[in-house]
């Protein structure tokens, strides 16, 4: 594939500081989308390129997220009202949302929020999360987080609303809505993404089998999630994966660079 020019008024890695964290996002999305982790238009992924979080970038309104290049993705400031009023703009929810996030929960650099399909049927039935009945679902025993409030689409209240109920966790389940994953960076709340998603296919799709659930104790769900934490830091499993995630973007649509 060829790489085409572009504007030489956009961000350049020459003129900004922040465009390897532009590339990363910009993988995150092409990499979304290919695994099915888009809906449509909508949802959006940001990441805080600062400290205290109150400037992040984040997809524009109305972009596919096979589409979307480093130079495209916005940097806004948190505390700036008037970003949802500029001509290129963030969804109105988007808005809500993380910059709601990125004002009250800055330990919170990257934030994802989707509506996958297996996250979102959890987030739809009566459960307190996910039963551990494989290593993945182990992964996540008693690490999830889940928002019970909804009361309409993320906007004002609603936003301010689940910066209060994540905590400590990386997952967290918007009760009649979908999924929210966070990360010190964005490879690690990719991973977190990745893996809560197939760990709800899994269970969804066992609990569709009509058959009881091979559930383990807590004793080895805890020592079993335990064991995870201690290999995603051990061997770097988040950045591994997203590292050949950019391999691949690099090799079959490296204009997601531009």
């Amino acid at each position: 594939m060829t790489i085409s020019a572009i504007d030489s008024s956009s961000p350049t890695p020459e003129n900004d500081p922040h465009y390897q964290a532009r590339i990363d996002l910009a993988a995150a999305f092409r990499m979304a989308a290919r695994l099915n982790l888009h809906e449509s238009v909508a949802n959006h992924f940001s990441y805080a390129v600062s400290n205290d979080g109150s400037r992040f970038l984040i997809n524009p309104f109305g972009r596919h997220f096979s589409t979307l290049r480093a130079s495209e993705l916005l940097l806004l400031d948190a505390h700036d009202e008037t970003s949802i009023d500029q001509a290129n703009r963030p969804d109105p929810t988007a808005w809500a949302i993380h910059s709601a996030m990125h004002r009250n929960v800055p330990q919170a650099r990257c934030v994802l929020h989707a509506h996958s399909k297996y996250a979102t049927v959890l987030a739809s039935i009566e459960a307190t999360g996910l039963e551990p009945i494989d290593q993945n679902t182990m992964r996540f025993f008693n690490r999830v987080s889940l928002d019970t409030g909804f009361d309409g689409m993320g906007l004002g209240d609603e936003a301010d609303r689940l910066t209060t109920t994540l905590g400590d966790n990386t997952i967290l389940i918007m009760g009649n809505h979908g999924v929210m994953a966070v990360g010190e960076t964005i490879a690690r709340a990719f991973d977190e993404l990745y893996y809560f998603e197939r760990a709800c296919e899994t269970y969804i799709t066992a609990l569709m089998t009509g058959k009881p659930l091979r559930v383990v104790s807590d004793g080895v769900a805890e020592k079993t999630a335990q064991q995870w934490q201690d290999y995603i830091h051990r061997v770097g499993l988040g950045e591994a994966f997203f590292n050949e995630i950019r391999v691949i973007l690099d090799r079959e649509e490296p204009d997601y660079r531009l």
